[in-house]
């Protein structure tokens, strides 16, 4: 059964009730105390949710601009959570929090391959869910930009044929536009803003996901899916390169 064990680990200042009551949040999840429990605290918090109990309910339910959010459990009672999240991603690029009762270290790995932001296990703390939950709403809405009357040349990074531009958040290399999550977006900025410098995971971690408690692995994934998106041979990547043992760096052959 959830618990509410720990305290808001969250420094960075929360984002608005304005801007919490509109987020919608889809809850793939079979378990009624879980239904209740996020029920009654997320109304608290402002957001409107969801519940659906299997997969097949969520797939036909889910569409990319109906939610802001999703909660899926791993363990569904007709298609794997795995399956659900993978057809999601298909899909869509919305932040998606696994939160499952799997608390194996391959579970954990798969399910950010598969394209999960997050991956929290039960029981878990109520205050520290929503502290994610905020924290990948707020690089999303950072992600989007605000309304500007002139473009800032900082606003577009591009090297080696791939342009960034921070405020239509966008990503293209050549003529072909490459669609990312929040948090892949995030994490390509953080890296091309320090072209052929080493970037610690540490400081990954800090910058893209905050001060929130994630392995280091974390940042291996999403380096694995930035890389499957980017690279036309992921295996001997043009962009982001590793150096072992201490993290990775974007390599910038041309001005």
């Amino acid at each position: 059964m959830p618990q509410d064990t720990g305290p808001d680990r969250a420094t960075c200042p929360a984002p608005s009730m304005e801007l919490m009551k509109h987020t919608r949040i889809l809850l793939i999840d079979n378990d009624p105390v879980t239904i209740d429990l996020l029920g009654d605290n997320f109304k608290k918090e402002g957001f409107s949710i969801e519940a659906v109990s299997n997969g097949e309910a969520a797939l036909a339910q889910f569409s990319p601009n109906s939610y802001d959010l999703i909660i899926l459990e791993l363990a569904l009672p007709d298609i794997q959570g795995l399956d659900v999240c993978r057809h999601i991603r298909r899909k869509s690029d919305i932040p998606l929090i696994i939160l499952s009762a799997r608390n194996e270290e391959i579970d954990k790995i798969l399910g950010l391959e598969m394209g999960a932001d997050d991956y929290i296990t039960k029981p878990f703390s109520i205050k520290e869910l929503v502290a994610r939950i905020k924290a990948i709403l707020r690089r999303g809405r950072k992600g989007m930009g605000h309304i500007k009357t002139e473009k800032a040349e900082s606003d577009v990074l591009a090297l080696g044929g791939l342009v960034i531009d921070r405020e239509r958040y966008t990503v293209t290399i050549g003529n072909r536009l490459v669609p990312l999550s929040a948090t892949e977006f995030k994490l390509l900025v953080h890296l091309m803003k320090r072209p052929n410098r080493i970037v610690h995971r540490d400081h990954l971690l800090s910058a893209v996901w905050g001060d929130v408690d994630i392995d280091s692995r974390t940042v291996d994934v999403h380096i694995r899916r930035l890389r499957m998106k980017l690279e036309s041979d992921p295996d001997n990547p043009q962009y982001i390169k590793t150096m072992r043992g201490a993290g990775y760096f974007f390599e910038a052959k041309e001005s």
